[in-house]
């Protein structure tokens, strides 16, 4: 993809996200018993409403600090959606008080870690975009 999306596909999906994140967890806190599948959808909807949260500055990060191969949407997206499973994760392990913090930061370092990976990954099998202005003919 040459050309980076405008952040109006990003704000509206972010929007969204977080608007029905962060509504149904008032509603699943406050109006409902702690049932097992009541908790899953808190987890759920925490994940939701973190990631619809994060969208807008991932985007805004990628835009600021280009890299090479550019940040497609879906690496935009990918990385909005760390900051949910982060979250969530830190919100069950705290389930069983086991947070601290050297978890949360060996948490963050490992998701930073897996992220850098991918992104090294993709650096290396991308190719740049070729011109015919570039082959003579």
């Amino acid at each position: 993809m040459d050309a980076q999306p405008s952040p109006r596909a990003y704000l509206i999906p972010a929007f969204l996200m977080a608007i029905l994140g962060w509504g149904g967890l008032y509603l699943v806190v406050n109006y409902t018993l702690p049932f097992v599948w009541l908790r899953w959808s808190f987890f759920l909807l925490w994940i939701l409403a973190l990631t619809g949260t994060a969208l807008p500055f991932t985007y805004l990060i990628n835009r600021r600090f280009p890299s090479d191969p550019p940040a497609e949407p879906n690496v935009i997206i990918r990385q909005a959606l760390w900051v949910g499973v982060y979250g969530a994760t830190l919100a069950w392990l705290q389930l069983g008080r086991l947070v601290s913090l050297y978890v949360w930061m060996g948490l963050a370092g490992g998701l930073i870690v897996v992220e850098y990976l991918i992104r090294l990954r993709e650096k290396a099998r991308w190719k740049p975009p070729t011109t015919n202005d570039d082959n003579p003919a």
